[in-house]
């Protein structure tokens, strides 16, 4: 630009007239019946289609633990049933009989005594000693019993050695759960 078409007139006339006016904005095209333009709708103004609000859903506050007291109640009822299983009442005896082959045992051989114990059922521990009619006891012995078993056999063996008759009594003392015994009567018999 050369200094003749300078002039200080020209650049400074803005602060004279002002900024320059803004034209009317044209849309490039048009869709639709309605046309806005700037900030929007006013409240004034009505909506160019029907609003409808959709009403809110229905709340069931006491059905939702409906749904659950099904599974709560069974949960509830298996976890009876295994604390029950687990916890329940103790193993109880039922009945007590001590046996032995009634011919007693052979010259120099051992006499099984056997003393069956019948329970309830439940887990638990049977304590007890057997006592000699020969003034002889065993130390206090004791016998798991699992679940579901019913019977419980105490053996006692006794061994006899030499010639001769003996009458004897083998006593099975239980000492729990509860106290019970019982004994039977055999005689050893062995001839030179």
């Amino acid at each position: 630009m050369s200094d003749d078409d300078y002039s200080a007139t020209v650049l400074g006339s803005h602060w004279i007239s002002g900024p320059p006016q803004p034209q009317e904005a044209v849309p490039d095209r048009i869709e639709g019946s309605v046309l806005r333009f700037g900030p929007g709708v006013t409240a004034s103004m009505p909506a160019p289609f029907p609003v409808t609000v959709p009403p809110a859903p229905e709340r069931r506050g006491s059905g939702g633990w409906r749904r659950y007291t099904l599974a709560a109640v069974v949960l509830l009822a298996v976890l009876s049933y295994l604390g029950w299983q687990r916890f329940g009442p103790a193993i109880e005896v039922r009945d007590v009989a001590v046996s032995t082959d009634p011919q007693g045992p052979a010259c120099d051989a051992a006499a099984d005594v056997v003393a069956v114990v019948r329970t309830n059922g439940r887990p638990g521990t049977l304590t007890y000693r057997w006592l000699r009619s020969d003034g002889t006891h065993s130390e206090r012995l004791t016998e798991r019993v699992p679940r579901g078993q019913r019977e419980a056999r105490l053996h006692l063996l006794w061994t006899f050695r030499g010639t001769g008759t003996y009458p004897a009594k083998a006593e099975l003392e239980l000492l729990a759960p509860g106290q019970r015994t019982a004994a039977v009567e055999f005689t050893y018999r062995c001839s030179p």
